[in-house]
């Protein structure tokens, strides 16, 4: 009995912090600043889905491009045709897993749709004060102080999404999404844009980490989620190593198949 009464009275508890939680949302008028909120913290669990693909496919993909040892053991053989349809694939679904992040479709996950709420104050606001009621506390100076560590987190995600809008790296995206758009996701006959140059792999690369560390921020601002995504690179970058070294073509020692030229 005393632990049915404990149950419940944890329970109750709880049920008050949630209740507590949206009391706090400032109102916006007409808006629906708690469902708003909700809405962007799906999409940043969405991006989190889809940067781990990323992160899967690009640290897999990066010794089929750089390592001369694997390129050496594949050789002239039978074996590397199906190791360059391998590294193509890697490759595709990396860009792909990328550019879902920054979809034109209303209906879609959206980076820019994320800044924006983010620039709009009274959601921001909203924000700050659901973040600081979760911690429990009542103190005068709590929500001050989420709003100041909130704050140069919420201009780094703008920053870096202005950076691709329309900033530096807009070419970047443009071609990208070119890519996909011609090669990747849909096959077109003729090119709609035949003068435009593909990205390169420099910028592919800054591109990537650049998206590591936007959504690395938008866990930590919108979920209260630290997960640095450079760890998990380097744990699938680790186990990537481990394959790729086991890999050799069917002209290298080592290789069930291999003949000792005659």
């Amino acid at each position: 009995m005393e632990g049915k009464k404990n149950r419940l009275y944890h329970q109750k508890n709880k049920a008050d912090r949630v209740a507590a939680m949206t009391s706090t949302v400032p109102t916006g008028g007409d808006r629906d600043l708690s469902a708003e909120i909700n809405q962007v913290k799906d999409a940043v669990k969405a991006a989190e889905g889809e940067i781990a693909l990323a992160i899967m496919f690009h640290e897999t993909w990066k010794p089929t491009a750089y390592d001369e040892g694997l390129h050496d053991r594949l050789g002239d053989s039978f074996a590397t045709h199906s190791f360059q349809i391998v590294r193509m694939s890697l490759r595709r679904e990396m860009l792909l897993a990328l550019l879902r992040l920054w979809d034109t479709n209303v209906a879609a996950l959206r980076m820019t749709a994320i800044a924006d709420k983010l620039r709009d104050k009274t959601f921001f606001e909203a924000l700050v004060a659901v973040r600081a009621s979760s911690i429990g506390l009542s103190s005068v100076g709590v929500a001050d102080a989420m709003r100041n560590a909130l704050k140069p987190k919420k201009e780094a995600v703008v920053k870096l999404v202005g950076k691709y809008k329309d900033g530096s790296g807009k070419h970047v995206l443009e071609n990208l999404r070119t890519l996909r758009n011609e090669r990747l996701a849909h096959r077109q006959i003729a090119p709609a844009s035949p003068s435009m140059a593909d990205a390169t792999d420099e910028e592919i690369e800054a591109f990537y980490s650049d998206n590591l560390e936007l959504v690395r921020l938008l866990l930590s601002l919108v979920c209260a989620t630290a997960f640095d995504l450079t760890e998990a690179a380097e744990v699938y970058r680790h186990h990537a190593k481990f394959f790729w070294a086991s890999v050799r073509g069917e002209r290298t020692k080592g290789h069930p198949n291999y003949r000792r030229p005659s």
